[in-house]
């Protein structure tokens, strides 16, 4: 065993022996970059620290280069995210995430003023499980649907995260900033119908998805799904197939 692979073990030991604390359990890390865009498009934003800006609103396309602990469930390579963070900006060069759950988001807590806490992150889950299409992440070509529907996505997902809790999600709306002051939400530019109709079908009985957190003090964090068991054992079974065809 080399020294780097040593170092590498200890590092993902020590993480995951840390205590969860009330801001964020580290679960492990994960080196990505900024690589290009998916599906989706941009709208002008209000709120998250933006005022009347215009900013790339879908899918986030990661360059993955290493990884410790919970960041060793992604292979390699590029995976589609979604923005958590509207006032930070992307990185185009490496840099170590720490990996957490979604309620433990965002780093830091400044802007917020806490965590997005479990039931927002609830309410994230269950609009992911219910809408996120596979077929966003990419380099495309993506039909006009596909990109329509990628923006709403992602502005639902950022009305959950900056918008106080609704009495019903029936109350949610992209096209209205429903708070005083720098917290709140709003957007044009977007389908919003399509992101209400996501939004107002959340009732806590859909599918939840499992989520995992990027976060980086002064870069934009990002939400991702975990790859299921079986596409990190096909990756794992093609990997074994071409080692051995190199042996050959």
């Amino acid at each position: 065993m080399g020294i780097k692979h040593t170092v590498t073990m200890f590092v993902a030991a020590v993480i995951l022996t840390l205590p969860c604390g009330a801001k964020a359990c580290l679960l492990g890390t994960i080196d990505v970059a900024y690589d290009g865009a998916g599906a989706g498009g941009t709208a002008q934003l209000w709120g998250g620290g933006l005022e009347d800006a215009t900013r790339r609103t879908g899918v986030y396309m990661l360059e993955k280069t290493g990884g410790t602990g919970d960041g060793e469930l992604w292979e390699n390579g590029l995976i589609g995210a979604f923005c958590i963070e509207l006032s930070e900006a992307a990185t185009s060069y490496a840099k170590t995430y720490g990996v957490v759950l979604p309620e433990d988001g965002q780093k830091p807590t400044t802007f917020l003023g806490e965590n997005i806490g479990f039931e927002k992150a609830e309410y994230v889950r269950e609009i992911w499980g219910r809408f996120f299409d596979p077929a966003w992440v990419g380099s495309g070509p993506f039909t006009a649907q596909q990109n329509s529907d990628a923006e709403a996505f992602a502005a639902a997902v950022w009305e959950i995260i900056y918008e106080d809790m609704p009495a019903s999600p029936y109350m949610w709306d992209v096209t209205v900033d429903g708070m005083c002051g720098p917290l709140g939400f709003r957007a044009t530019g977007l389908d919003s119908d399509i992101a209400n109709s996501m939004l107002h079908s959340l009732d806590g009985a859909g599918p939840r998805a499992d989520l995992r957190a990027f976060v980086y003090c002064g870069k934009q964090d990002y939400i991702t799904e975990v790859p299921e068991p079986a596409t990190i054992l096909l990756l794992g079974l093609s990997s074994l197939a071409l080692i051995r065809g190199r042996k050959k």
